[in-house]
């Protein structure tokens, strides 16, 4: 089903596409690359540069022998699809939705905290958006015969470490909650999960299980270290029960992205700000810039403003010479805000807190 080959000189590398400094991030990690936030041409993120988050390489996986097995306590009929089933006997659909590693600014919070966090070094690029088209993934459910006492719903990946992580049997049901067979118009990339992945609207990153073999339903809660260990707010506000340290992640918070490098290098001229703002489940209502801490305004909203996916957002700027700070501060439709500070989690998950863009202006423009 899978293979992890190895060239003559050595393994493969642990991504398959091609990720220029152009237009990615590297966090050293041989696995884990960002979207550059000044390289992000439209609402889609292109496939080649779409974040990537692994935690093993992309395996090879050959479509013609794969094969997806549905099964657990909570299924009356355990079945199994081939590729080919999927694309023929389900209804297609497809879905524009945002994915964001709850870890996403790590970076930032740990300069914020003046600590180190172990973890993906993020920076600001673990957040990308695709269309993606597959089947429902209550469709697939439903033809497996899932109890009325099913509790949770658990994705296994086909890379090394089996990669797992449970959701709610509501969740797995939702409209948008999908078995993904395509991103953006083409077949799904490996790096991004071929041949099949779970997309899992607004919730974190690590939801979307990539390289799918098998679905687990279960009656009873499903505890692994996705959702015990890694993946869960750890600290002083999130005390440990049970198997699990913290509070585990799902929902992902109120975030901004300003579309400039980390530090900004501008002319001082007449320029548009771009950015965008995410919601997780919810959809962003309205977007506040301030410039060097000073009065709020509203930024202009464009383009699409659906629940699961970002909204874009611009305003215009004529900066003076000199060192800057840009603040961005999102809303959603529920009235959840980003916040001035986000209290100490271990492992540095869900900053959303309001950041100080530090932009320099040169003295004067280019000729």
């Amino acid at each position: 089903m899978t293979t992890t080959d190895t060239a003559a000189a050595g393994a493969l590398p642990g991504v398959v596409k091609p990720t220029s400094a152009e237009v990615m991030e590297d966090t050293g990690t041989g696995l884990d690359f960002g979207t550059r936030a000044d390289r992000m041409p439209g609402h889609l993120t292109p496939n080649d540069r779409f974040f990537v988050r692994s935690h093993s390489p992309t395996p090879r996986i050959d479509a013609e022998e794969w094969s997806l097995r549905i099964d657990g306590d909570a299924v009356g009929s355990p079945v199994t699809f081939g590729y080919d089933d999927l694309w023929r006997a389900f209804p297609l659909v497809s879905v524009t939705r945002t994915i964001e590693c709850a870890g996403n600014r790590r970076v930032l919070f740990g300069q914020q905290h003046g600590q180190r966090i172990a973890g993906t070094p993020w920076g600001r690029g673990a957040v990308s958006t695709a269309e993606w088209t597959g089947v429902r993934l209550r469709d697939l459910l439903e033809a497996a015969g899932v109890t009325a006492d099913a509790h949770d719903v658990m994705p296994v990946a086909l890379d090394e470490c089996g990669a797992r992580r449970p959701m709610p049997l509501d969740k797995a049901m939702a409209d948008d909650t999908l078995l993904a067979l395509a991103m953006n118009g083409e077949p799904l990339p490996p790096d991004h999960g071929f041949p099949a992945r779970v997309v899992v609207s607004g919730w974190l990153g690590a939801a979307s299980i990539k390289w799918v073999g098998r679905i687990e339903v279960s009656r009873r809660p499903i505890h692994v270290p996705w959702n015990t260990e890694d993946y869960v707010l750890i600290g002083p506000d999130h005390p440990a029960h049970g198997p699990v340290l913290g509070t585990p992640i799902n929902e992902l918070p109120v975030t901004s992205l300003v579309e400039l490098d980390w530090p900004a290098h501008l002319k001082p001229e007449p320029q548009l700000v771009r950015g965008r703002s995410f919601a997780g489940e919810q959809r962003i209502a309205s977007v506040a810039y301030s410039i060097d801490r000073g009065p709020w305004h509203e930024a202009r909203l464009t383009g699409s403003r659906e629940a699961g996916a970002w909204t874009r957002w611009h305003f215009d700027w004529h900066p003076a010479p000199g060192d800057h700070t840009i603040s961005i501060r999102a809303t959603d439709d529920t009235g959840r805000t980003q916040p001035s500070h986000v209290p100490w989690n271990r492992l540095g998950y869900l900053n959303n807190q309001i950041l100080e863009h530090p932009v320099r202006v040169a003295a004067e423009a280019s000729a």
